[in-house]
């Protein structure tokens, strides 16, 4: 019989004390999609929904693959993820919980100023507060501050010190206060006229389907230097496709999904995209 891995054993406490866990791959990464979510096909909706497990067999859709049935965290489907598994994640939203992700001293320093006492976990660069109540994630309310709480993932750094209190008014108003430079849009993609007028060949559905879905697993198959990955990938989606109208703004987005699934801030994706199109001239 097959000894459960030390991360399947946390995962199996954590689904013990109803708390959905899921693995990490190194990087705080989650495994990639199932064969028949592959490339998000699915459009990243489990069951149909943004919201529930999804039914794939193997740990899929990151937030979502959490579970708390111990028959699906130690199915066979899962055991190869179990074993190359560096870490144990949990869905917070779908335990009730929210965590405030404080990602330096500075930002710890804000909240003991301005948030009620809870719960708090160490972390590499910062500490998680970890509040009782569940609402919308949302990235970069403050600089280095990030909420997961629904449809988000937190990585499981142990139980923490503190008493748990409830979910205040001052974290459920942090994203409305954002500031509107926390998170850069998303850049149009603008390029020049075809010469003549005659017809792009990167029109063909095919073709630019292809491109798009290989630049969507180059970046979810990196397994380090994924700055520069993310970014040799843009420079090279928008050599072959960015000076002939064949992009659009769906398609862009679709490459920013990819980065921020293995980890890439908005920010980072922006200036990524912005490097790649200065090198090409455009």
């Amino acid at each position: 019989m097959t000894q459960p891995t030390p991360v399947r054993r946390v995962a199996l406490a954590l689904a013990a004390r109803e708390m959905p866990a899921l693995p990490l791959r190194a990087g705080k990464v989650p495994f990639g999609n199932c064969r028949v979510c592959k490339g998000n096909a699915c459009g990243g909706r489990p069951n149909m929904k943004n919201a529930g497990p999804c039914e794939c067999p193997r740990p899929c859709h990151a937030w979502a693959a959490a579970t708390t049935d111990p028959s699906i965290l130690t199915s066979p489907a899962w055991t190869s993820a179990w074993r190359e598994a560096a870490a144990v994640a949990y869905h917070p939203g779908g335990a009730g919980l929210t965590v405030v992700d404080l990602d330096n001293p500075d930002a710890v320093t804000w909240a003991r100023q301005t948030l009620p006492a809870t719960r708090t976990v160490p972390t590499t660069r910062g500490e998680h507060w970890i509040y009782r109540g569940a609402m919308q994630s949302a990235n970069a309310v403050r600089p280095d501050v990030d909420i997961k709480s629904l449809m988000s993932y937190a990585r499981w750094l142990g139980p923490g010190t503190g008493t748990m209190t409830a979910l205040p008014d001052a974290v459920r108003a942090l994203p409305a206060q954002k500031p509107s430079t926390a998170r850069p849009a998303r850049p149009v993609v603008t390029v020049p006229a075809l010469a003549g007028g005659g017809e792009c060949r990167h029109r063909t559905p095919a073709y630019l389907e292809r491109g798009i879905a290989m630049a969507e697993q180059r970046i979810t198959e990196a397994r380090s230097a994924v700055h520069a990955t993310v970014y040799r990938t843009f420079l090279a989606v928008l050599s072959t496709h960015g000076r002939c109208g064949c992009l659009t703004d769906a398609h862009v987005a679709r490459l920013f999904a990819a980065a921020h699934a293995r980890g890439e801030s908005p920010r980072h994706c922006t200036d990524a995209w912005s490097n790649a199109r200065a090198a090409l001239g455009m």
